[in-house]
């Protein structure tokens, strides 16, 4: 069984920046696409950016597009969110999943992490 952690949220002003990370354990994600998603109060569950197993710059939500930036570390087994330029409406629960097949459902969510941008 795979678990993800995440780690790395708080409190920060806006304008700010935040770097969130995931730790896989159980298993390599070998193949893998990661991704991290958001939740706001009130709203539902978002996409926020993903990244390929192979890595590359990554797929972003227009919200969030050159301000945050996705990467991952396969011998680590970790996927980072490097969260920059932060505003209040960023403010959500944010958690890393694993999908292992494009385009079908993710297999593995985190618990999340919340993150709080004040004005």
């Amino acid at each position: 069984q795979v678990q993800l952690v995440e780690s790395g949220g708080g409190l920060v002003q806006a304008g700010g920046s935040l770097r969130l990370s995931c730790a896989a354990s159980g298993r390599a994600l070998v193949g893998y696409r990661m991704g991290w998603f958001r939740q706001a109060p009130g709203k539902e569950r978002a996409f926020v950016a993903a990244i390929r197993w192979s890595g590359g710059s990554g797929y972003y939500a227009d919200s969030v597009k050159g301000r945050f930036t996705i990467s991952r570390d396969n011998a680590e087994n970790t996927v980072s969110l490097q969260m920059n330029s932060l505003k209040p409406e960023d403010t959500a629960v944010y958690y890393c999943a694993a999908q292992r097949l494009a385009g079908s459902s993710y297999d593995y969510w985190g618990q999340g992490t919340q993150v709080t941008v004040s004005s």
